[in-house]
This record gives C-alpha cells, structure tokens and sequence, in this order.
C-alpha cells in the first residue's frame, strides 16, 4: 500500500463511523478536515484529533447544500492543502414503516444520505481533477444491496449511492483518469444512529446482529483509502457477504425471511425516552461520540471480503453448475 502524502476529508466526522475514522486517519499522521453541521460537535472532534499531533480543520457545513461543500473543499485546499482522500460518511434517516413516513422525512433522509455524497463526491472530484490525482471512498451499507423492513429511506438513499457509484466509475474509466473511487458496504455498527434518529415507535430500536465496533469500519475505510489499488467494494462482516450474495441469488427467500425475522428483531425492549430529540433537521448539541449504547455487544473483528474475488468465484461456481447440466442433458439425451 501506498499513502497519500495529502489531506483527508471525512464528512459526518464528528459522531459514529465518520468520528472513528477521522481519528484513524489522524493517528495515522494525516492531516484531516471534518465536515459536519453542530459547531459543539466540531469543536470536540477537533480538540481529539489535535493531540495527534497533526493539522485539523472543523468546517460547519449541511452536506445536503452543494455550494457549501464547494466552498469547504475550497477552504480545506487553501489552509491544509491539497485534498487526497475523501470519505462520505454523512448520513441521517428515520425508523419505522413507509405508511408512517412523511414527503417531507423522505426528502431530508435522500437529501443528506443521498445527495449528500453527491455534493461531497462532486466537490471533491472539482478539486481531484486539478492534480488528477486522489481517492473518494462512499460509507455504504450491507443494505445498499440488500433492504429491510423499517428502514426504507436509508435503504433507498444507500442503493442510490451505489449506482451513482458505478456510473461515476466507468466516467473515470472513460476518461483515464486517476482519481479512484471505492464503496465500502458496513454491517451493523455500535453508533449513535439508534440514539439519534428520529424513531416512529414508542420503542427504542436496535440494529440487527452482529454489530461491529466503529474502529471495525474506520480500519476498512482507511485501508481501502490508502490502498494502490482499491478495490471496487469491500464488504465487511459476514453478515454483509451473505445477505447481498444471497440476494443476488435468493431475492424472494430474502423478502419472507426479512418479513418474518427483521420487523420485531429491530425492536427493543425499552421504551424511547420522552421527547427524545433526533437528528433530522437540526444538529445535537449532545451525545457527540464514536459508540453508541451497543458496547456490551459489539464486535471488534470482522471480515473483509473485496467484491471482485466474490465476483470471479461466483462466475467459477455458476461456470461448474452450467458445465454439469449441459453434460447431464447431453447424456439423458443418448
């Protein structure tokens, strides 16, 4: 591997993922830029991630306003230098079912979730472009493949990233340039998502087993960052492999075992307190940390499976499965 001797750019950088990989990217001995919305939030994270020694810059910014994130990638080139690598970690959604869902929250969720990592891509990409040089990497989910029940905003905003991903790749391919760019599909993370994201249940709502420490995706993150040659998607856990392997399989399997198994699993046996507030259009002034309440469980290990080598195994098997039943034709035909 090789290291980008620039600047890293995380947005969402200030709780859960984002936060835990902008302090991997700073004890690494990068100079980092974090982009997130509450200026109490930016203040902590950047008090952390100085005593690391290196160069930070908290920048304000809705990631769901394009001319904002131009203008912050502009600021980070002009007082840290010139941007390497940039991380999409920039998220928000809402919890419970379509029928009880607005216009409105579904506009919020695809605008931040979504769009966010349009503008965060596109204005990184304007700065990239200069040097034809650099690496975006988009913080995906195991459900950009694969949705579940109560969860459809950020499912959809996490497909979305996805194709927009594949498109934006053969642009680059087209084009010969070198700026790459890669998707990182996570399984359940120990976050504050669950305590912060507005919830349509009386209930508090948890995610689906095996949840995986933050350190467990800001290590893919960086690796996938920093490496010569990124791979196209890197797919964390087990979990993950499975479910978009068997989706691309089992469609309909997946559907009734998800009715069946995901609705109830995500509930808790708590109640959500009483006028919790929740992250969608303002940000929280409290509770900014990489965990979330899932520490007695989560994981601090998981495997990392690049998507190519899922792919050539997958033609090899369906090769040795064709191969098989031509020759058995070919014999219950003598």
């Amino acid at each position: 591997m090789e290291t980008n001797a620039f600047v890293a750019v995380i947005t969402g950088g200030t709780s859960g993922v984002g936060r835990s990989t902008a302090t991997h990217f700073a004890a690494s001995g990068y100079d980092v830029a974090v982009i997130a919305r509450g200026d109490e939030g930016l203040r902590q994270t950047v008090r952390e991630l100085q005593d690391y020694g290196g160069m930070v810059l908290g920048i304000s910014a809705d990631v769901a306003d394009a001319r904002a994130l131009d203008e912050a990638a502009q600021r980070i080139e002009s007082e840290l230098g010139p941007i390497g690598i940039w991380v999409n970690c920039a998220m928000t959604t809402v919890l419970g079912p379509v029928d009880e869902l607005s216009a409105d929250e579904f506009q919020r969720v695809t605008d931040v979730t979504y769009l966010g990592t349009v503008n965060g891509t596109r204005a990184a990409l304007r700065q990239m472009q200069k040097r034809d040089s650099g690496t975006i990497v988009q913080v995906g989910s195991a459900l950009a493949w694969r949705s579940i029940p109560l969860q459809s905003a950020y499912c959809g905003a996490k497909a979305a990233i996805r194709g927009f991903t594949d498109s934006l790749r053969c642009e680059l391919l087209h084009q010969k340039s070198r700026i790459r760019v890669s998707m990182v599909q996570l399984p359940a993370v120990n976050t504050t998502q669950f305590n912060w994201a507005r919830n349509k249940f009386p209930q508090r709502m948890q995610p689906i087993a095996p949840v995986y420490q933050p350190e467990v995706a800001a290590r893919a993150i960086f690796d996938v960052a920093i490496a010569r040659r990124p791979p196209r998607e890197l797919w964390i856990g087990k979990n993950t492999v499975m479910s978009i392997v068997g989706n691309m399989f089992f469609p309909g399997v997946l559907d009734r075992w998800l009715a069946r198994q995901t609705w109830e699993g995500q509930l808790a046996d708590e109640s959500e307190p009483p006028k919790r507030e929740d992250y969608l259009y303002r940000p929280l002034t409290t509770g900014h940390r990489a965990h979330g309440r899932f520490d007695n469980q989560a994981l601090r290990k998981a495997v990392a499976v690049d998507s190519g080598v899922v792919g050539v195994a997958a033609v090899a098997v369906t090769g040795l499965l064709l191969g098989g039943l031509v020759r058995y034709l070919k014999r219950s035909q003598r």
